[in-house]
């Protein structure tokens, strides 16, 4: 396909469809992919997997900004907001061993489709503060002295224990269709800054 920019530049590019096995959550059959990658170099099926790897971690940096503040709103210095997003980053990393315990521990439960990572990630954090109050520190010992084969056997026995039914994310409702305009129909908005710059 071609598109042409504003000023006048035509591109070519390639339209990928990947036909779904499976519907995505929003219903959606077919993801649709432009690539400006020419043939020569990647065909249309390395193009696709390449999006797929992509998007797993679009998806990482969708749930560190939602759900672990990894972005902050304040005027602060460039090394401090590096210095949180690198947290965030390690927090990810624990997120992830904790969603992959309960995958392990509750094979029967879709845990990726019914786990709030929301409500997880809000466990977290208002549990851990009361965990470094009340646990003294040579019970945390286990965890810093375990090998690999013990430490994933705890974090099981640990994730066994775990009550999905408080961590069940709310299903959102069909999406209401939009109002349709009865005043002004056929006239676009024009912002009043559009009008002051055109006097």
């Amino acid at each position: 396909m071609q598109v042409t920019d504003a000023e006048g530049q035509t591109w070519t590019w390639r339209r990928i469809v990947l036909e779904l096995e499976r519907p995505t959550r929003n219903g959606d059959q077919q993801l649709i992919v432009l690539t400006n990658l020419p043939a020569e170099q990647a065909e249309a099926a390395t193009a696709a997997e390449l999006y797929r790897s992509r998007w797993t971690i679009e998806t990482a940096f969708q749930k560190l900004e939602g759900h672990l503040n990894s972005e902050l709103n304040t005027l602060g210095y460039p090394q401090a907001a590096l210095f949180g997003f690198c947290l965030a980053l390690v927090a990810f990393n624990l997120y992830a061993v904790v969603m992959a315990a309960l995958r392990a521990a509750h094979p029967e439960a879709n845990v990726d489709e019914t786990v709030s990572e929301y409500y997880l990630a809000g466990e977290i954090a208002r549990t851990s503060e009361g965990l470094t109050i009340a646990v003294e520190e040579q019970h945390w010992q286990v965890f810093a002295q375990a090998d690999r084969a013990q430490l994933c056997a705890l974090l099981l026995a640990l994730a066994q224990r775990v009550n999905l039914k408080k961590l069940r994310k709310s299903p959102r409702g069909p999406k209401k269709p939009p109002t349709p305009r009865t005043k002004h129909k056929g006239k676009p908005h024009v912002s009043t800054a559009k009008l002051l710059a055109g006097r």
